[in-house]
């Protein structure tokens, strides 16, 4: 049996254009959702607000087998200001239908926890 990997955080992602291992992506799927994921694609998304970028990267798209609430996920990853890798996992529901609006959705969560 092999150790259970640290449950991964969602957080605002912030840093470059960057391809992520989609592999760790359907872990931390695993990790902050409870259930598998098959990887449908990627999809660079860059998110401007007055102008300038707020978030550039690449997110990636899975659709979850047998989640309750949902039927797709959009994740992505970053490094920390720490040096440490942090994943974001949004579950398509709502308004949350595309990267970008997972992308928006992140960033506004973030900025409500003050962070």
């Amino acid at each position: 049996m092999s150790p259970r990997r640290p449950r991964a955080t969602i957080s605002l992602a912030s840093s470059p254009l960057a391809e992520t291992n989609v592999e760790a992506l359907r872990d931390a799927i695993r990790d902050l959702h409870g259930c598998e994921s098959r990887w449908v694609e990627a999809v660079p998304v860059t998110e401007t607000f007055e102008g300038e970028t707020v978030w550039e990267g690449v997110v990636q798209v899975f659709d979850l087998i047998d989640h309750p609430k949902a039927k797709r996920a959009y994740a992505w990853s970053h490094e920390t200001d720490e040096g440490k890798r942090r994943y974001v996992a949004v579950l398509h529901s709502g308004g949350i239908d595309s990267p970008v609006n997972a992308v928006k959705a992140a960033i506004v969560a973030d900025y409500q926890k003050g962070s």
